[in-house]
This record gives structure tokens, sequence and C-alpha cells, in this order.
């Protein structure tokens, strides 16, 4: 019988169920992202329910914008075995304002080259149309 805790997956098929490459789990767990990572037999990756998680968690961040450093941050003082969230959450909160601080500045810029970009192709037609006369 197996026991949902002791499920394991093996990276190909992990890679696979997530959208990912073997090679950017195999980076995670070099750079310390993941953990202690069982391997079946010395060789062969084993990812637990708690490893899983920890994989989506980290692509989440990743789709959010945050960089792996800033995860590193998070991972250091975050136990996926506790699953003390209050420890993470803190820190988590301050990493999401910085980005959004940042996607507010970055907007304003944008709309201001938008605004730029409008305006100059107004006076090329503007040019084009009395060049017509």
């Amino acid at each position: 019988m197996n026991d949902e805790s002791t499920e394991v997956t093996q990276i190909g098929a992990l890679a696979k169920q997530l959208s990912i490459t073997t090679r950017t789990i195999r980076y995670y767990e070099e750079i310390g992202l993941m953990g202690t990572i069982d391997r079946q037999g010395g060789t062969t990756r084993s990812y637990s329910k708690d490893d899983v998680l920890r994989l989506k968690f980290i692509l989440k961040m990743k789709s959010l914008g945050i960089s792996l450093k800033e995860i590193q941050e998070l991972s250091n003082i975050f136990d996926i075995h506790e699953q003390e969230f209050s420890s993470i959450t803190p820190k988590l909160i301050e990493i999401l304002d910085h980005h959004i601080t940042i996607l507010d500045e970055k907007m304003v810029s944008l709309s201001s080259l938008r605004q730029d970009i409008v305006e100059y192709r107004q006076r090329i037609m503007n040019l084009l149309n009395e060049g017509e006369q």
C-alpha cells in the first residue's frame, strides 16, 4: 500500500508534470533552493510531496518576477517540513511589495513612453499632411 506522505516522483516525471526541464530542477538543487533530495539506490533523484510543493512555490515566485536570490532568501527562512508560515510571510510580503513598487514605476514609465510615441506619431502625420497640401 502506497502512503501519500511517502509517495515519490522521479525527476523526469516531475519535469514533465510541471512543464520544465530536468536541468532546471537540477539547477535549483545545485544552488540550494530544493533542499536535500533523496536518491533511490544512490543515483535516481526521488521527490517527495513536500519537494514537489517547494518546486511549485519556486516556479510560482519566478512567474511573479521574483529573482532566484530572493527565492533563496525565502528558502533560507522556511522549513517545508515544519510548515511554519509565520516565518516566511513577512519576508514574502516585503518582497512582493518591492516588486509591486517596481511594476508601478515601470507602468508610469511605459505610459509616458506611450504618450511620447503617440505625440511623435502625430507630429509626423502633421508634417506629412502639410507636405501634401
